[in-house]
């Protein structure tokens, strides 16, 4: 009768299939089977390290971005678009969207259909190493990130500095340059902050009364400041039959079309933003070059 490595006595043979280099048969090695079952005890040992390796490798990445993974994420670290189909079968891996793939298990993030859209931006971009110039979330998908109004975001909306288009009916791209301090990162995403939120939908034609509850929105718990929004909104005034450039009548004009109780200080603020603005444009050296040669 032979025994097991810690000496207790079996009838049969005993296996340790963890780690590989301690795999033994304690039978004779006469056994006609001996060699099967090492090989097929060997082949399951490599299986279980390879599909660990693999998850592991996904979730390296996944746990960054909300759970969520890339088919050209994935195969760059590695793994092949059949072994993530295979995963999907089995349930590991859940297919959110087209090349997109969320992690079983992983918590549910909040907006997942916006943030899978973002990832297909850049698909081979980890989250966290995009920049605006790979999109930024804005118009009402950022709205809706702030809870800013109550526009309903139907569909997902991403400003890029190039002209791109996109095969998905529920996604919408805006061409146009977001500069330095016009977005944050919110919730993980580069977003538009809601001065320019403001300004995108008014250039998108949206109604008055809606961009003024956004803007009276994002003031409240000051997540933007008046004169932000009179800066924003200064090209806008002259639609509006406003003098040209005069972001603070506009400003004015919105916030007196909701009625909002904390509109006077609001104004007050942006008044004193407008007024500074004009000092520093009075002061600077090229309007005093102007000014010497008209002397």
């Amino acid at each position: 009768m032979s025994r097991n490595l810690d000496g207790r006595s079996a009838g049969h043979a005993s296996v340790r299939c963890w780690p590989a280099e301690q795999l033994v048969f304690e039978r004779d090695r006469s056994n006609p089977y001996f060699d099967y079952l090492l090989k097929i005890s060997y082949m399951s040992y490599t299986a279980v390290v390879a599909r660990y390796s693999t998850l592991s490798r996904i979730a390296r990445i996944a746990e960054d971005q909300w759970g969520l993974i890339t088919r050209r994420q994935a195969e760059g670290a590695g793994v092949s678009q059949a072994t993530l189909q295979r995963l999907a079968k089995t349930g590991i891996l859940d297919r959110v969207a087209h090349g997109v793939y969320r992690l079983s298990g992983a918590p549910l993030p909040d907006h997942l259909d916006l943030r899978a859209a973002w990832l297909q931006l850049a698909p081979e971009v980890p989250g966290w190493e995009r920049t605006p110039e790979q999109g930024v979330v804005s118009h009402r998908s950022a709205a809706a990130l702030y809870g800013l109004g109550h526009l309903p975001a139907d569909r997902h909306e991403f400003t890029l500095p190039e002209r791109r288009q996109s095969r998905r009916s529920d996604v919408r791209l805006h061409h146009r340059a977001v500069r330095p301090g016009e977005w944050i990162v919110l919730q993980g995403m580069p977003v538009t902050r809601p001065s320019r939120i403001a300004a995108d939908l008014l250039d998108d034609k949206e109604d008055p009364e809606a961009v003024a509850q956004v803007i009276a929105d994002a003031l409240a718990p000051v997540y933007d400041y008046p004169g932000a929004f009179v800066d924003a909104l200064a090209p806008y005034a002259a639609s509006f039959g406003l003098r040209r450039g005069d972001g603070l009548a506009l400003l004015r004009w919105l916030l007196d079309k909701i009625g909002d109780p904390e509109a006077s200080r609001w104004i007050e603020e942006a008044r004193g933003h407008a007024e500074r603005s004009a000092d520093r444009g009075m002061k600077s050296p090229a309007r005093s070059q102007v000014k010497g040669r008209r002397r």
